[in-house]
């Protein structure tokens, strides 16, 4: 890695995070392919909401109930082979639904079966990767390599899901063939990347290490409020998961059109996190990130009463556009204010914040879907995700108030904090 620590130094002149970027991007650009031609094969074999919601808890629950001891690995092991490890498990699993296809056996059963192994392998991944980050670039420009390493998912979400679409057209063995050809070249360049990692201090697993990040989190009431904001608002305002009953039931599209809207989130964010990656948040920040949450419930709203595909695709894109600051604001928080031997842990504890909103969000809006219709569901998440916003800036005055990224450590914010 560079030992260069100039806060202006070209961020792509490092080259062991310019090969961890196109890593992350192939496999990120793989995974969103494969999403795509899960939900649309899943409700196209059973025809009901439930199973959309499923997809999200075959994932929810490997990351929440392994998110701990991943943590422990992280910190205990060197997090490169970690990585390594788990993508070749998704890479094996994704081949397995591209051969089930083609030989005409998929069914919900093994498609559910296969997505929680790779639950199982991104639980261990997460924190493992998470991690590696700040080893990579110089910590003065942490926050912008933090935005440009979420732009490669957000790129490859663009194209991903669109061309997802269009190959379903042949058969969904196509999309996972080409899916699992894109996890094997981010094997390949993960495999051969070099970067300063001491050596960690070996520590049994015990109940007092296993919840160390939870210990960290809960001294630091502005990273609690950021992290734990993302749960409830994207957990009740998520509405991905119903993205393919959207195309099909209510804007009357096919699978090249579920690809767009799939793609049009992912174009907000990556636009964002360009900007980002050029420009550091200095001031406001609280501020800044309450009003990009409320920003993704009033998108979420809109994108309920939608009635045609452009305008569910511009809820999307400002829906992308605003959560991506978020992104970027909780990332940094984190990452800046814990030493290297916690990170994985603490990257654990966040994970399970973060898959909680996402999958179980998922499982929510597919549950709500059923029982009051999709569009209905995803109105009660946006109303949620605003009323969220209100309580947390009451509950949390010190974010509310926050300016910059980097402070001084805080001091517990008493019984005013508490929810």
């Amino acid at each position: 890695m560079s030992t260069s620590t100039r806060g202006d130094a070209p961020l792509f002149a490092h080259r062991a995070f310019v090969q961890f970027w196109f890593a992350k991007n192939a496999s990120s650009f793989g995974f969103q392919m494969m999403s795509v031609a899960v939900g649309w094969q899943i409700y196209e074999i059973t025809h009901r909401a439930l199973d959309l919601g499923l997809i999200g808890l075959a994932q929810f629950v490997p990351s929440v109930l392994l998110a701990l001891p991943a943590g422990h690995v992280a910190d205990q092991f060197e997090r490169r082979r970690i990585v390594v490890l788990c993508q070749i498990i998704e890479w094996i699993a994704i081949a397995s639904l591209a051969v089930a296809s083609v030989m005409g056996r998929l069914d919900e059963v093994i498609i559910l079966s296969l997505i929680f192994v790779i639950g199982v392998a991104k639980a261990f991944e997460f924190p493992a990767m998470q991690s590696m980050l700040p080893a990579l670039v110089p910590a003065s420009i942490l926050p912008r390599a933090m935005a440009a390493n979420a732009s490669a998912g957000q790129a490859a979400m663009i194209m991903g899901p669109a061309l997802g679409g269009f190959l379903y057209v042949a058969g969904p063995a196509m999309v996972y063939g080409v899916s699992a050809l894109l996890f094997l070249i981010a094997v390949l360049l993960m495999t051969r990347l070099e970067y300063d990692h001491p050596p960690a201090r070996r520590e049994p697993p015990t109940l007092r290490t296993l919840f160390a990040g939870v210990h960290f989190i809960r001294h630091r009431p502005a990273v609690l409020g950021v992290i734990s904001l993302d749960l409830f608002a994207v957990l009740l305002g998520g509405a991905t998961a119903l993205l393919p009953i959207f195309a099909r039931d209510i804007l009357h599209t096919g699978p090249w059109g579920l690809g767009l809207l799939r793609a049009s989130p992912a174009v907000g964010a990556l636009l964002m996190s360009v900007w980002l990656a050029r420009n550091s948040l200095t001031r406001r920040v609280g501020p800044i990130m309450f009003a990009s949450v409320a920003g993704f419930g009033v998108a979420t709203l809109v994108f309920a009463l939608s009635k045609t595909l452009w305008m569910s695709m511009a809820s999307l894109f400002a829906l992308g556009a605003c959560d991506m600051v978020s992104v970027v604001i909780r990332g940094a928080l984190v990452q800046l204010e814990t030493p290297d031997d916690m990170r994985g842990r603490v990257s654990a504890v966040n994970a399970i914040f973060i898959n909680t909103s996402n999958q179980l969000g998922e499982f929510e809006s597919g549950m709500l879907a059923a029982a009051l219709g999709a569009v209905n569901a995803t109105l009660i998440g946006g109303i949620g995700t605003l009323v969220v916003v209100g309580l947390w800036m009451w509950w949390f005055p010190s974010l509310r108030k926050r300016q910059g990224l980097v402070s001084h450590p805080e001091p517990a914010e008493g019984a005013s904090n508490t929810i």
